[in-house]
Parts: structure tokens; sequence; C-alpha cells
């Protein structure tokens, strides 16, 4: 008898932890379900989150007028005086609203020198720079835009603070720079989208060999990069120095240097001959 005791003491524990064990089941899954119940009860999103901004696209998408109903007035200079002086760049941009962030090239009211437009008889550039563009200011960079007409061109010129990255985005341009003495003169005929670079303060220049438009880029990292044209400004010196440097009278009567200066037309100039005579246009 005495050996069965432990026989029956063992079924009897064992008896007990299977009669038990549904019970312990049950009430975990009481507790999962009861957890479930309580956490349904919690929203997702329990933080608060500001405001996304939010985008309301235009009423219609009708072309842009093309006639000047509000003439376009100067920076106010007031405004460049704040964004100087601003202590950082994001005091810098509160001072701006957002239509002092938008700049456009082909506004019909953008038509004097003091707006950024050089025009001539071979189409415009049309520059936003620091003093053009007051957003520019602080930013390190300026765009000009050159809308040429057949066989128009931008004179030869230089910029003197800045290196152009030249982009053609509209026909072809034909392209001729010369950095400094000694170095080698360069020339190119770039198609659309195709670029090049005039370092600063090299003589370049930009013509459209074709009788249809030519649009190009020209990027500089500088907010006020500067021009200076070639012929304008040499024949701009006294009659002395023009006369000597271009080889004594033999070259340049000295009585004619006016006459000179009065046939230098206004960039954007029209030529070369041999592109007149190609697209039939007459020379004025």
């Amino acid at each position: 008898m005495h050996s069965s005791l432990p026989f029956a003491a063992t079924a009897f524990l064992l008896a007990g932890s299977v009669l038990s064990a549904p019970q312990q089941y049950s009430g975990q899954s009481r507790q999962r379900n009861q957890t479930a119940s309580y956490t349904s009860d919690i929203p997702r999103h329990t933080t608060s989150q500001a405001p996304k901004p939010t985008y309301n696209p235009p009423a219609s998408t009708t072309s842009p007028s093309t006639t000047c109903a509000t003439p376009l007035s100067l920076p106010d200079q007031s405004l460049f005086v704040s964004l100087v002086l601003a202590r950082s760049s994001v005091e810098r941009n509160n001072l701006l609203s957002n239509d002092d962030l938008v700049f456009s090239f082909d506004h019909p009211c953008r038509n004097s020198p003091e707006l950024g437009v050089a025009t001539g008889e071979g189409g415009k550039t049309v520059r936003a720079d620091h003093s053009t563009f007051p957003a520019l200011v602080g930013q390190g960079g300026s765009i000009t835009i050159g809308f040429l007409n057949p066989c128009g061109f931008n004179s030869p010129h230089v910029h003197p603070r800045a290196a152009e990255l030249n982009l053609v985005v509209e026909g072809r341009l034909f392209t001729s720079v010369t950095a400094e003495n000694g170095a080698t003169h360069r020339n190119h005929t770039l198609n659309k989208f195709e670029m090049t670079v005039f370092p600063q303060g090299a003589i370049h220049t930009e013509f459209n060999p074709d009788c249809t438009p030519a649009v190009f880029v020209a990027a500089f990292p500088d907010e006020d990069p500067g021009v200076g044209q070639i012929a304008q400004n040499y024949f701009g010196l006294e009659d002395e120095i023009v006369v000597a440097s271009a080889g004594g009278d033999l070259n340049i009567d000295g009585a004619n240097i006016d006459a000179f200066r009065g046939r230098i037309p206004a960039n954007v100039v029209v030529g070369v001959e041999s592109c007149l005579k190609k697209c039939g246009i007459q020379k004025k």
C-alpha cells in the first residue's frame, strides 16, 4: 500500500493542473478582450498638429495680358536698406511679401533699363538682379534671360563681378569669348538645352544665327554681376585715347569719332551681315 501513495499523489497533482488550465487560459483571453475594448475607445491620433499649408489652384488658366495696364514701380529703397541690414536670413525673409518673391521676365510693364530691360532692334535682355529683384539680396545669385530676334545678338560685353553659365532654351546660339590676354579664343554653336561658360571678366557675345527666335538663360553666382558693353564703353573714352589706341589717324580720323559713337546701335543688336542676307532682313 505504501508504494501506491506516491503514484496516487502524482496522479492527483497532474489531474489538478489539467483541470485548472482552461480557467487560466480563459482568464488571459478575457484580459486580452478587455484590453482590446479599452484601447478601441482611444483615438488613433492623440497629439495636436499644426495645420498644414493648403494649395488653392488658380481659378482659370487664361494667358497673361500683353498690354501694360499698371506700370511697374522701382523697388522701394527703404526695403533694400532693411534687407541689407537684417540681422539674420530669417529676419530678411520675413521682410518680404509673397509678391516680393516672384519676378516675371515677360511682364508687359517691364520695359525700361531701370526695371532690368535692355532693348534693341535685335531683341531684348531682361535681368533679375540685386537692383530689380530685392528678394535676391543676400542670396548670391542672379539670372538674365535673352530674347533674340532672327539674326539678333547680344553685343560683346563683360561681367566684371561674375562668371556666366549660358543655357540655350529655344533655337540656337553662336557664342564667342576671349577670357584675357594670351587666352585661347573660343567659339561654339549651341543647340537647344546646351550650355557653355564665360569666365568672370571675359569679353563674350551671343548671336542668333537663324531666321527664327532664340532664347537663352544666363545664370550668375553673384546678385550684382554687372555688365559693360565693349564698343559703347570703348568709344566713350576720351578722343585722343580712342585715336591712339586704334593706331592713330591712319585708322580713325579724330574728327569722326562722334560719328562712330552715333552709329553704335543699342544692345540688343541686329546683325550679322551673312545672317541678314540669309533671312532677307534689310539692314537699317
